[in-house]
């Protein structure tokens, strides 16, 4: 009961528009989102058949497969794993967190429980996916960090901001850009500028989506290049 007041007064006093819906938040853990979208928004759960791979959603069975899609047969990590696709409650999480570094505690709950179901192996450091110098100074921070370091609190794991970093500015990806595209953008962007931090260890890569794998994979690439045992990823979301 002492939970509803606070919210139901932040409400009256602050009324938030659902990002999606335009209806009205009630509870400020839910973020961005009210609690119908975030009903409606597709959390991988053990039904969901996902590529053994790259994680993307095949689909729903009592009945679990080893199953690949075959278009991740190239990308150099071992496995990529996500809270849910890329639609509805988590795509606002994700589209707020590039403006505001703050993760609501809904989007903080299922993020978790991702990882604690997860099948990696077992990690001995956790790195965020690196933003180049420009972005970071226009956007003011590294929203894969900031998942990054709530997986870190969460688990454990150590948390590595500096050892992976991104040499060249890119273009933000868009919604239209096809995998060559996407692919060619981010060849050749990333450096590891402390290797013997990184040789020997298993890798948990953060990002908030996962849409073509091309970043995941360019990453996972020169962390291999400098000695990484594995390069696993999680992620947010992912697109379908």
């Amino acid at each position: 009961m002492l939970k509803v007041i606070p919210d139901a007064i932040t409400t009256l006093l602050y009324p938030q528009a659902c990002s999606i819906c335009k209806q009205g938040v009630e509870n400020i853990a839910d973020g961005v989102a009210c609690r119908d979208c975030w009903e409606q928004t597709k959390i991988f759960s053990d039904r969901d058949v996902l590529c053994g791979k790259c994680g993307a959603f095949l689909r729903e069975s009592d009945h679990q497969t080893e199953t690949y899609c075959r278009r991740c047969d190239d990308h150099f990590y071992d496995s990529a794993l996500a809270v849910g696709v890329y639609d509805k409650a988590l795509a606002a999480a994700v589209i707020s967190l590039k403006h505001v570094p703050n993760v609501a505690k809904t989007t903080r709950k299922h993020l978790v429980e991702s990882l604690e179901r997860n099948s990696f192996a077992n990690p001995d450091v956790i790195l965020p996916v690196p933003l180049s110098g420009k972005r970071l100074l226009e956007r003011g921070f590294n929203q894969a960090a900031v998942l990054a370091r709530i997986i870190a609190k969460s688990s454990g794991i150590g948390l590595d901001e500096h050892s992976l970093i991104r040499t060249v500015h890119t273009p933000m990806h868009r919604a239209a850009m096809d995998r060559k595209a996407r692919e060619m953008t981010v060849k050749d962007a990333f450096s590891v500028t402390r290797p013997n931090l990184i040789a020997g260890k298993n890798v948990l890569l953060i990002d908030d989506v996962l849409t073509s794998g091309s970043t995941a994979s360019h990453c996972a690439k020169v962390l291999k290049t400098n000695g990484a045992g594995s390069v696993n990823i999680l992620t947010l979301a992912r697109a379908v």
